[in-house]
């Protein structure tokens, strides 16, 4: 059978007692049942060249990592990957700084990765790339002699074009795009994104709903969604709930309800209106103190990053003022978690909780969102407060969805999701429920890589 080759920023090497979550497990399921290859950054930096790419196996998968240096760390990931692409494409462009070195650098990795890779492909593998810090991967790979179907999937947003364009290499980004054999969004608001560009930079290419062709070359394009795998969450979250630290996390609400968000600490996820919009509805419905925590979970992401470190002290700030005003001495009204917990844990902690809040200010897809749902007891389901600006919004359209700049709107909705009778809760969980089982996990990667199967070998390059 032919074999699946992932390429993406970071590997996921399996470890004992960990549950991997999110990409990890739909690459490994679909590498695990035809054999494959993943190969990426092992999250390490070298000062100076880096050494051999290090392989290792497990079951059907090889694993390949490879460190970065210390100036391709601060001037490809640090610089290009998340002071450029990452703000430009969830339309931050306050945050956007462009360096001509650091674009030189972004190309510089993806050729060297391309060249530590080329010698592991076999000439029946398909391979598939992973996520806006790899955009070059198709060209790269073709300069080093690569002519097996190669796809891309974008995790992120895909940013309107009068955005696009203020990069000044966003051709050069649109071309090294076309390099792709499969192109895969998570909305259809990405992909029409993604025509609008094309259309712009080359006015005679042939945009059709399934493709666009442009002198020789015939990109397929698909929207597919990335999903969860339902019935393992629902399994993690009952086992968790024995868990020690979940009884004693629910043991401490003294039977408050609960009010949980999930997110790395990052300005797309809308922490800081989240917290103020809070902050309101105590303000305004003061019939809720002392009968309702808010929990949130945000472990530090890219501290390296100036903004990372202005978004920390402000939702600090947030929490100290929010609970000097409102905290009695039995209750505390928001405990907020600079840390990581284990996978199995958090699926314990959304099975808990009443409230699910999940409110980005721009977001690809978000699977807290689609987590929250899954892990839910559907005899008494919780309810998920969900940002529009998320593209997990496309899907779970019977969540209370909300405005993030709306403070007021969401401190309604909080109120509305506290008191929602049973019945209305179980026919909306029902509905995303629905909704999760049809674009899930094994059908992301299904859908994608049958896509990739399917392209012409003779007409890949």
């Amino acid at each position: 059978m032919t074999r699946l080759v992932a390429i993406s920023n970071r590997v996921s090497v399996p470890k004992r007692g960990a549950t991997p979550g999110g990409l990890a497990v739909g690459l490994m399921e679909a590498m695990q049942s035809r054999g494959g290859l993943w190969f990426g950054w092992n999250g390490e930096t070298t000062p100076a060249t880096p050494g051999a790419a290090e392989m290792s196996t497990q079951g059907a998968i090889a694993y390949l990592t490879t460190s970065l240096t210390d100036c391709e760390y601060r001037d490809y990931y640090l610089g290009f990957c998340n002071s450029v692409l990452w703000p430009l494409f969830h339309f931050f462009i306050d945050g956007f700084r462009y360096s001509d070195t650091q674009y030189e650098s972004f190309q510089r990795v993806n050729q060297r990765l391309a060249q530590e890779l080329a010698p592991q492909l076999r000439p029946d593998d398909l391979i598939w790339v992973h996520d806006y810090h790899l955009i070059p991967m198709a060209q790269k790979l073709r300069d080093a002699g690569i002519r097996q179907p190669i796809g891309f999937f974008l995790h992120i947003p895909f940013p309107s074009f009068d955005v696009l364009r203020v990069l000044p290499v966003h051709a050069e980004l649109l071309q090294s795009l076309m390099a792709y054999d499969v192109l895969g969004f998570q909305t259809a608001a990405d992909l029409a994104a993604f025509r609008v560009g094309i259309r712009e930079v080359w006015p005679e290419a042939v945009v059709t709903d399934e493709c666009i062709v442009m002198g020789r070359r015939s990109v397929s394009t698909l929207v597919c969604p990335i999903g969860v795998d339902v019935d393992a969450i629902q399994g993690q979250a009952l086992e968790a709930l024995q868990s020690e630290e979940c009884r004693r996390m629910i043991a401490g609400l003294i039977g408050r309800r609960l009010m949980v968000g999930v997110d790395r600490l990052d300005y797309s996820k809308g922490l800081v209106q989240r917290f103020r919009a809070y902050e309101r509805f105590l303000e305004t419905h003061p019939e809720n103190h002392n009968r309702v925590t808010f929990m949130q979970i945000a472990p530090l992401s890219r501290t390296d990053v100036r903004a990372y470190s202005q978004i920390r002290r402000e939702l600090e700030q947030a929490t100290g003022r929010t609970n000097g005003r409102f905290a009695d001495t039995d209750w505390t009204p928001i405990r907020y978690l600079n840390r990581n917990f284990p996978r199995d844990t958090l699926m314990g902690f959304l099975r808990s909780a009443m409230i699910g809040i999940v409110t980005p200010v721009r977001d690809g897809m978000n699977l807290v969102a689609k987590e929250f749902v899954a892990a839910q007891d559907p005899s008494d389901p919780g309810v998920l407060v969900l940002s529009s600006l998320a593209g997990a919004a496309r899907e779970l359209d019977a969540a209370v969805l909300v405005n993030p700049y709306d403070s007021r709107g969401v401190a309604h909705a909080i109120q509305l999701a506290l008191n929602m009778p049973l019945g209305e809760r179980r026919e909306r969980h029902q509905s995303m429920l629905s909704a999760l089982r049809h674009n899930s996990i094994h059908a992301w990667h299904g859908r994608f890589v049958d896509a990739l199967s399917g392209i012409d070998r003779s007409l890949a390059a």
